[in-house]
């Protein structure tokens, strides 16, 4: 007998640097900066620079943000600017419990 069943694809995991707790690469939101040091949102997940990766949780922002998680990932000062653009872009809304 042959086994017809396609074995399970690879599914790379990542760490949000707000609660540090290991994700899907698909559920969770890269930032990356470019070669030229722009700090930005990556929709596709594949853009060629050093990514970071956060949940859509407005505390794991807070928390990268009080830590410099992201300016250790970057090596680098990250502006108050980037902290703002990148709360509004992709922190989901809190829902009423």
């Amino acid at each position: 007998m042959t086994n017809t069943q396609k074995p399970e694809k690879h599914l790379p995991m990542r760490r949000c640097l707000g609660c540090m707790k290991s994700f899907q690469k698909d559920a969770l939101v890269r930032i990356f900066r470019t070669p030229e040091g722009q700090i930005t949102l990556d929709i596709s997940g594949k853009a060629n620079g050093r990514g970071a990766y956060l949940c859509r949780h407005a505390d794991c922002l807070a928390k990268a943000r009080k830590a410099r998680r992201f300016e250790r990932a970057f090596k680098g000062k990250i502006d108050d600017e980037i902290y703002e653009n990148l709360e509004k872009s992709i922190v989901a809304p809190e829902v009423d419990k």
